[in-house]
């Protein structure tokens, strides 16, 4: 049994996560089961009032991630060179609960593509080092799943629907960031977004070139793939727009 101090404690050495472990593939596989949830019974999703539900979980979020700062203070891991909100998932789990709240159109343009393109290959590479049970784990897995299901829930439910321009807007965003972002890591030493250099373990950088080439190569990337999501998930010809519960004809 995991003690209190050990499922919040700071030590990862007696319960290490392994990538591509039994752990890892049954968080991949209830990702992929809840999104084709979400998808198959979108119709009966559409039948019901949400809201509640919704401002409900933008508070839980909160309250996982503000936990998750306590926990790096708490443990002394908390330094500003790598704890900062500032890396695209923190960014996008933020937006996430902005979406929430808000309803925003802008924000689910921007989030549609950097939760189903950060956040999934954040899942699929982890940079994890704590393994179930513990407090990391469970923060982890919630919160990049709701970077993710959160989106479609926005397309497949409630009938947003990205354009053309929602790909310039994320560009926009993304490279009005960038500079700010390597400002920041000028300033603290740090590593936020890797645009001093690759993670540690195992990721899709890897197949990018080096430094700094694996920039450009990656801005080139997300250009190609936010396209992609784009043709998946925009308007069809001949699909009726979903109108919110309230809304005159």
């Amino acid at each position: 049994m995991v003690g209190n101090m050990e499922w919040f404690g700071g030590s990862y050495k007696e319960n290490p996560f392994i990538m591509f472990s039994a752990n890892h593939f049954i968080m991949l596989a209830f990702l992929l089961i809840i999104s084709a949830w979400i998808f198959l019974f979108r119709t009966k999703l559409r039948a019901k009032d949400w809201r509640s539900s919704e401002i409900g979980l933008a508070i839980l979020l909160t309250l996982f991630e503000v936990t998750y700062y306590v926990w790096l203070i708490r443990n002394r891991i908390w330094h500003v060179s790598d704890s900062l909100p500032l890396e695209l998932c923190s960014i996008s789990l933020l937006l996430t609960i902005i979406l929430l709240l808000t309803k925003k159109k802008w924000v689910y343009e921007i989030l549609l593509f950097t939760g189903l393109l950060g956040a999934t290959q954040a899942l699929v590479t982890p940079l994890l080092y704590y393994d179930f049970p513990h407090f990391r784990f469970l923060h982890f897995f919630f919160t990049h799943f709701m970077m993710i299901w959160v989106p479609l829930y926005f397309t497949w439910v409630k009938g947003y629907r990205p354009t053309i321009w929602s790909v310039v807007k994320l560009l926009l965003f993304l490279n009005v960031l960038l500079p700010i972002i390597m400002a920041v890591n000028k300033l603290v030493n740090g590593n936020y977004m890797f645009l001093r250099h690759k993670p540690e373990s195992a990721s899709l950088l890897d197949y990018l070139g080096p430094y700094p080439n694996y920039i450009f190569s990656m801005e080139g990337l997300l250009i190609a793939l936010s396209l992609l999501i784009w043709l998946l998930f925009r308007k069809k010809a001949g699909n009726k727009p979903i109108r919110p519960k309230g809304l005159p004809r």
